[in-house]
């Protein structure tokens, strides 16, 4: 099991080292709003999973300056990937949107645009705006799947059913675009086969690349008062290695890894702990998936 890590790919595809910028798009979410439902997923934040985006009353120049700023002892890269993260970036006033995503596109020093959103804003207006914006720079789609399991969507308050999802990558599939799918580890309730099962079900679907990501369990979220409750229980690092492995194992050749953590803000992280020590916890997983490649 060799994996294709995101570094590899944008190594592959840019031909330099790229560092990520986390830009905020002033979007809201169909889930929040009573669109598609009220309050979000149980899991997400306040900042809607965009923790560590910049300020969205900011235009995407300054933004990007700002983010620039902020990585400039740890980066000496040259262009930059704008990360729309916050909320759901397809969502909401598109002509605005589409003004944001073309400022930062528009930049010499951005060399692709990420725009994360959920299966279920991707009308034809929007399909044709990424079409638009890809013919600029490349264009990654980022879709909170998060998993197939029915029953845990419900109980997640995700807002959508399976088959919008299919719908969406039968879209996106026909464009020049570089898909990513969302997928979590440890939701309430789901057996190793079920988080196995989505991964499989990932894969088939034609994304190009997952990401996995380790539950955390923040301060202020529906989750929390599970976990405060005693209604869920956080995995251990042990588990999360062993159910990570096991997804893995499922990702074929080609297929990009793009994270197998994650990491919630130490601020308003209540569970798991061990998760806080990112750089340990990125080691011994590192240690773990080497010893299963051939």
């Amino acid at each position: 099991m060799e994996l294709y890590t995101t570094n590899a790919y944008i190594r592959d595809t840019f031909g330099e080292k790229l560092y990520k910028l986390s830009l905020n798009a002033g979007t809201t979410c169909p889930n929040r709003d009573g669109t598609a439902g009220t309050g979000g997923c149980i899991f997400c934040s306040a900042s809607g999973s965009g923790d560590f985006s910049e300020d969205a009353s900011l235009g995407i120049d300054e933004q990007i300056e700002a983010a620039k700023k902020k990585i400039s002892d740890k980066c000496r890269c040259k262009r930059y990937i704008a990360y729309f993260q916050s909320f759901t970036n397809t969502y909401g006033d598109i002509q605005l949107l589409k003004s944001k995503f073309i400022a930062a596109a528009c930049r010499d020093d951005i060399a692709a645009v990420s725009i994360a959103s959920r299966p279920d804003c991707f009308g034809d207006d929007v399909i044709d705006m990424i079409d638009e914006i890809s013919r600029i720079k490349p264009v990654w789609i980022e879709l909170g799947l998060q998993t197939t399991k029915e029953s845990t969507a419900e109980l997640i308050n995700r807002g959508y059913e399976l088959g919008v999802y299919d719908d969406t990558m039968s879209k996106l599939k026909k464009l020049d675009v570089h898909i990513i799918v969302h997928m979590i580890i440890g939701l309430p309730g789901e057996t190793v086969d079920d988080m196995v099962d989505t991964v499989r079900y990932i894969v088939k679907s034609g994304a190009d690349g997952i990401k996995l990501q380790l539950l955390h369990i923040l301060k202020g979220t529906v989750l929390e008062q599970m976990y405060l409750n005693g209604d869920i229980v956080p995995l251990s690092f042990e588990d999360y290695a062993d159910i990570l492995c096991a997804c893995l194992k499922e990702i074929p050749e080609g297929m990009v890894v793009h994270r197998f953590t994650g990491d919630g803000p130490k601020s308003i992280l209540t569970a798991p702990l061990w998760s806080a020590d990112k750089k340990n916890v990125l080691n011994r997983l590192n240690k773990i998936i080497a010893e299963l490649q051939p």
